[in-house]
């Protein structure tokens, strides 16, 4: 896409835009074809790559390790048994280590967490124009203007998947909170902890900046690692173009971001992960 006449500007734009799909003003429900148009769509529009590849990866995810779960065997394991074995013996001394209370929802919530997060992630080694090319011809088979077809396929570079995520992890924080402590214990933390009744309002406000803080950094976090990491495959893309010479060097600077980029979409992963563990930790503490 890189040498099909658009300036590096157009093209970087173009590979940060999402498929949007919603009711625009003017022309009803419809594909966005500008970014101008998605915005004017307004919140409840649908970015449907980030959507269909967060649930296509949910349920890989969900197949392939129900898969193992029936066929494994107490014998010598096969080589997917004992890797998805090593996952779940890594997240399970991870809630072990980070979880002092007892739920049982925990550990499989942050089994599900890593894996999920780590494939969306992991979505960022896919060369960034060959599946985005795909849906432009797929577009044109039925008639569509191939520029005018956005497709990103890295949903953790999408800021409405990584909140979606923390909030729901915000809502299981609140959800437990008030269950272990009850409602008034549970304002009592945000009201009279560190300073007591004297200083409620400075406790008040300083515990909900402190509790609000919590889904927006872990989702924050995740969307600028990943956005920052895809954009340096796309500024390396660009060097393809501008003859052989500079494609080479572009092609060793993108084998040495990909093998980085595992042990960051790795870690991310890990953090998200751990952090939702924390944070639930903390939610079942009763002060």
């Amino acid at each position: 896409m890189s040498s099909e006449g658009i300036t590096s500007s157009e093209y970087i734009k173009h590979h940060l835009q999402n498929m949007t799909y919603g009711n625009h003003p003017d022309h009803g429900w419809m594909f966005a074809e500008t970014a101008e148009q998605a915005k004017e769509m307004g919140f409840w529009a649908f970015h449907v790559d980030s959507l269909g590849w967060s649930f296509a990866l949910a349920a890989l995810f969900f197949f392939a390790f129900r898969r193992v779960a029936k066929t494994a065997t107490t014998g010598v394991p096969s080589g997917f048994q004992n890797f998805v074995e090593m996952i779940v013996e890594f997240v399970n001394n991870s809630v072990r280590g980070s979880f002092s209370a007892k739920n049982d929802i925990v550990a499989p919530l942050a089994l599900t967490i890593f894996a999920w997060v780590f494939l969306m992630n992991l979505m960022d080694l896919v060369p960034v124009d060959w599946l985005p090319i795909v849906a432009q011809q797929i577009g044109a088979a039925f008639g569509a203007d191939p520029h005018k077809i956005f497709f990103k396929v890295v949903p953790s570079t999408d800021p409405n998947v990584t909140f979606g995520m923390a909030l729901g992890v915000f809502w299981l924080m609140l959800y437990y909170s008030i269950k272990i402590k009850g409602v008034g214990g549970f304002f009592a933390e945000l009201a009279f902890q560190p300073f007591g009744k004297v200083g409620a309002p400075v406790n008040l406000i300083l515990e909900l900046v402190s509790l609000i803080s919590k889904p927006v950094s872990l989702a924050l976090r995740l969307f600028g690692n990943m956005y920052a990491g895809e954009t340096i495959f796309i500024l390396i893309a660009i060097m393809y173009s501008a003859g052989w010479a500079t494609g080479l060097f572009g092609g060793v600077l993108q084998l040495g971001w990909a093998i980085f980029h595992i042990l960051i979409i790795t870690l991310q992963a890990f953090i998200f992960m751990t952090l939702t563990i924390v944070y639930l930790d903390m939610a079942h503490q009763d002060h």
